[in-house]
C-alpha cells in the first residue's frame, strides 16, 4: 500500500508479518495484518495491514471489483484469507467461523424471513443463542426503538417499505450487541431521497451507540457524508486512508484524486511558475472550486485558455476551458452572478488559483 494514513506497510518481502506488527493497541477494534486473498492466479486483495479504530465509522470505498467486499467478508468470517491475520479487539479471529466472532453484518438484500414478523426477525439471533425469553423481549424492544420501528413489531416484512425493511435488518444486527457492525452497500437498492435520509440516520445511530461501523460503498458522496475515515481501494489494494477532508484535499494518487469529486489534472511544465508551487514537472491536481476565472489580459500571468462550454446549475455555473496544460477541458465552478458576464463559449480567459490548493501527484 502507498501513501496511506494509519496503514502500516508489510515489512517482509515474502508477505509474512513480523512479530512486532502483529499486536494491536487496545483502542483498535479491527486489525488486519498482511491479509491477502487469492482465487487461483487472481488477486482479490493484496497483502493489507490496516487498523480500524474502536468506535469509528470507516467506509471502504472504491469501484466494483476493487476488493472492498472481499475485505468486509474476511473481517466477518465469510471468506478465509489466503494469508495474513485478523484481530478483533486484540484477539485473533481469522480461524473462527462467523458465528463465533463478535461481529454482525447488514447486507443490501436485507435477507429478512418473509414468514416471520418484524419482531421475530429481529429476535432470530437471540433465539439461536438461547437468550432467555424475558431478556430477549427487552433487547428486541430496545433494538426496534433504536431504529424507530417500535410500533411495527407485529407486521410481516412484506408490509413495510424498503427503508423500513432496511431498518429491521439493522435492528436484527444490533440486537446481539456486537463489537463491530459490518454493512455491505445496505442502501444501494433505495431511491436517492430515502438513501440520503438513512445515511444521516445510520451515522447518528453509530454516534449514539459508540459502536464500530465498517461500511462498504461505491458512492463517494455517501462515504464523504458518513465516514469518520475513508479507505479508498483500487485493484485489490488500499490506495489511501484518511478523513474525508484529507482524502479530498490531499489525495496521494491520481486514482484517488479522480475517484473523489471532480478534478483537473494539469501538466506542471505548462503552468505559470507562480501557480505551480515550485513544481516544474509532473501532474498538478486542482479542484474546480479552487479556480478563479477572468478575461485574458496581456501580461496577466494566469493560465490562458478559451471557454468551450458553460452550464448553469443553480448554485453555481460550471465553465469548461480548453488550455494547453490539460488534455481535457478544465472545469471551473463559478459562484455568483459575476461569472456569467464572461461565461460565453469562445471567450479568451485566464485561470488562476492559490498554489497551496494544487496537489502534485506522483508519476
Amino acid at each position: 500500500m502507498r501513501g496511506s494514513i494509519d496503514v502500516e506497510p508489510d515489512a517482509n518481502t515474502d508477505g509474512s508479518v513480523p512479530p512486532t506488527a502483529r499486536k494491536a493497541p487496545a483502542e483498535i477494534a479491527i486489525a488486519l495484518r498482511g491479509v491477502e486473498k487469492r482465487y487461483g492466479d487472481h488477486v482479490a486483495l493484496e497483502a493489507t495491514t490496516l487498523d480500524i479504530k474502536d468506535g469509528e465509522f470507516l467506509c471502504l470505498l472504491g469501484p466494483s471489483g476493487c476488493g472492498k467486499t472481499t475485505t468486509l467478508n474476511i473481517i466477518g468470517g465469510f471468506v478465509a484469507p489466503t494469508r495474513g491475520e485478523v484481530y478483533l479487539k486484540g484477539c485473533r479471529v481469522d480461524h473462527l467461523p462467523p458465528h463465533r466472532r463478535d461481529v454482525n453484518t447488514v447486507f443490501q438484500s436485507y435477507a429478512l424471513f418473509p414468514h416471520m414478523t418484524v419482531r421475530d426477525n429481529v429476535g432470530f439471533g437471540l433465539r439461536m443463542a438461547r437468550v432467555p425469553r424475558a431478556q430477549a423481549s427487552v433487547r428486541i424492544a430496545e433494538a426496534l426503538a433504536l431504529v424507530g420501528l417500535e410500533d411495527f413489531g407485529h407486521r410481516p416484512p412484506g408490509e413495510l417499505s424498503g427503508g423500513q425493511q432496511q431498518r429491521v435488518a439493522v435492528a436484527r444486527a444490533l440486537v446481539n450487541r456486537p463489537v463491530v457492525l459490518l454493512l455491505d452497500e445496505p442502501l444501494g437498492a433505495l431511491d436517492l431521497k430515502l438513501r440520503k435520509r438513512l445515511q444521516l440516520e445510520l451515522a447518528q445511530l453509530r454516534r449514539e451507540l459508540g459502536m464500530t461501523f465498517v461500511y462498504v460503498t461505491h458512492d463517494q458522496e455517501e462515504a464523504m457524508a458518513m465516514g469518520d475515515r475513508i479507505a479508498v481501494m483500487n485493484a485489490g489494494r488500499v490506495e489511501q486512508v484518511g478523513t474525508p477532508t484529507e482524502i479530498y484535499h490531499r489525495p496521494v494518487s491520481r486514482f484517488v484524486a479522480d475517484f473523489i469529486g471532480e478534478s483537473n489534472f494539469l501538466d506542471a511544465a505548462l503552468v505559470p511558475a507562480h501557480l505551480a508551487g515550485g513544481a516544474r514537472q509532473g501532474t498538478l491536481m486542482v479542484r474546480p472550486e479552487a479556480l478563479q476565472i477572468e478575461r485574458e489580459t496581456p501580461g496577466g500571468g494566469g493560465l490562458p485558455g478559451e471557454i468551450v462550454q458553460t452550464a448553469f446549475l443553480g448554485s453555481h455555473t460550471r465553465v469548461a476551458v480548453a488550455c494547453a496544460a490539460s488534455s481535457a477541458p478544465v472545469t471551473v465552478s463559478c459562484f455568483g452572478a459575476g461569472a456569467m458576464a464572461i461565461a460565453e463559449p469562445g471567450t479568451r480567459v485566464a485561470l488562476s488559483w492559490d498554489p497551496k490548493a494544487a496537489v502534485r501527484l506522483p508519476e
